[in-house]
């Protein structure tokens, strides 16, 4: 008698097509389900993605913002001013610009007696600071015209550079225009109705516009100079966003120091950015960024990756995707960090062996990372490179980018992350949240010229104020040093 094993392993010759036909529909189906999966799983993990967890910015989070959980180490301070700390209050001048004295006629004490003849003892002071009237300040300039014997003409005396028109504004009112605009963000429109509300002046967005281009191109010199010290720089911080302009997208390009701010405005974001702008071509320090492929085109300089992407990404996979390496990578990084910030204190490099150490734990978490996530032999029914997974693309710039990821580890000067940068470029999305894209594209590169000024003079901890007006005299601050 056939067992139930010998029935199936000798199927009916007629039923043979018919099992095939199953067998490949199975087959397809497993596939379809495997597609499926993987796209669900892509889709969910999309829609977990927030600014904790990703390169997303705060502004994406919407209404299901997550609670702020933050990446560092507690100090063990209280939290406020510290120990030290000088604060700041409304002090008292010493020369008021005007003094109203309050005569003491009648005894306040209750009693009621004139005290009109009693001599004066003192006074009390209190300071009230206040804006002053407000009206623009209007200067006459009168030329002598004489009459010279000597070759018979009227000749008139030479009016100073800066007044060109029988009636025109001064450097302080185009540079009160260029800071409210550049510094401040507001709207041409509003910035005309400022102008009317408090000087009782009419003023269009073209005499605006007008300004805002004698600004830049009195700064080509600026530019050219603050070009020239971040090529020689030891260090910079690059980094890009979108710009709306004319409709279409632009990338704003960053290039940055402790003290120097650039921008420059191009329609893409990659290599031929990076070519028209020529900046980064003979900088052979060391470049803070992203990960972004473009810039490990620059072969000739050093790199450093910003550990604050990658601390979010860990952040993903480890609490959406559930991968327990994930989690220790992000732990690892930011004891090296709090490692690295003590031994500042005391020494200037870390040891040979202690660097070895961190390494190792590196690369042990890499290895288990790469357990979790192998790769699989390549499908020969598709044509190209195989498809990897977010935790899998993560892994391999963990492990290509090694010595670009652990930078900081090696030499003290590297920080830790590319917020440099990114404070850089953060007001510049503030002003298209406030005032929307450019119009042009001139007017795009007059703005982030005007703000790349604006920005260095901030970080030399300079008057704002003054040097816009020094650069409406066509003097503007010119920077020594790129740190």
């Amino acid at each position: 008698m056939d067992t139930p094993s010998t029935i199936h392993s000798t199927p009916c010759p007629k039923c043979a097509p018919l099992f095939a036909q199953q067998e490949a529909k199975i087959r397809l189906q497993d596939a379809r389900i495997e597609q499926l999966e993987s796209r669900l799983a892509e889709l969910e993990g999309r829609s977990r993605k927030n600014s904790s967890n990703s390169s997303k910015p705060p502004s994406s989070d919407g209404f299901n913002k997550p609670a702020p959980k933050s990446s560092r180490i507690p100090s063990g301070r209280r939290p406020g001013g510290q120990e030290g700390h000088p604060g700041s209050t409304l002090k008292a001048v010493d020369k008021p610009d005007q003094v109203v004295v309050h005569p003491l006629q009648l005894c306040l004490g209750g009693c009621g007696h004139s005290l009109a003849r009693q001599p004066l003892l003192g006074h009390e002071q209190r300071q009230v600071f206040d804006l002053p009237e407000q009206h623009l300040l209007v200067t006459e300039h009168q030329a002598e015209i004489k009459f010279c014997h000597y070759c018979g003409r009227r000749v008139t005396a030479a009016f100073p550079a800066e007044v060109q028109a029988p009636v025109q504004y001064g450097p302080k009112l185009l540079a009160w225009w260029t800071y409210l605009k550049v510094q401040q963000m507001i709207p041409l429109e509003r910035i005309c109705q400022m102008t009317a509300d408090f000087f009782k002046i009419p003023v269009s967005e073209a005499t605006l516009q007008s300004a805002l281009q004698t600004a830049s191109s009195n700064l080509e010199g600026f530019e050219a100079k603050t070009q020239d010290l971040l090529q020689k720089a030891p260090l910079s911080h690059a980094d890009e966003t979108g710009l709306r302009v004319v409709g279409c997208l632009h990338w704003l390009h960053s290039l940055s120091t402790r003290l120097l701010t650039w921008y420059g405005v191009h329609r893409k974001r990659g290599h031929q950015a990076i070519e028209a702008f020529g900046i980064l071509k003979r900088f052979k320090g060391r470049l803070i960024h992203d990960c972004w492929s473009s810039y490990f085109t620059l072969q000739h300089c050093l790199h450093g990756l910003c550990n604050a992407h990658l601390v979010r990404e860990l952040t993903f996979i480890h609490e959406v995707q559930n991968q327990p390496w994930a989690g220790k990578m992000r732990s690892l990084l930011l004891q090296m960090h709090q490692f690295v910030q003590e031994r500042k204190q005391v020494v200037s490099r870390l040891t040979t062996s202690q660097k070895t150490l961190w390494h190792r734990r590196y690369q042990r978490l890499l290895r288990e990372g790469w357990a979790a996530n192998p790769i699989g032999p390549p499908d020969k029914r598709k044509r190209g490179r195989p498809k990897q997974t977010k935790a899998q693309n993560l892994l391999c710039r963990f492990q290509q980018h090694e010595h670009s990821v652990l930078a900081f580890l090696h030499d003290f000067r590297v920080p830790f992350t590319n917020n440099q940068a990114e404070q850089d470029l953060r007001m510049m999305k503030v002003q298209q949240k406030i005032s929307g894209a450019f119009r042009t594209s001139q007017g795009a590169q007059v703005f982030a010229r005007i703000r790349s000024y604006v920005s260095t003079v901030r970080k030399h901890n300079r008057d704002v104020f003054n040097d816009m007006v020094r650069l409406f005299q066509n003097r503007p601050f010119i920077p020594r040093k790129a740190a």
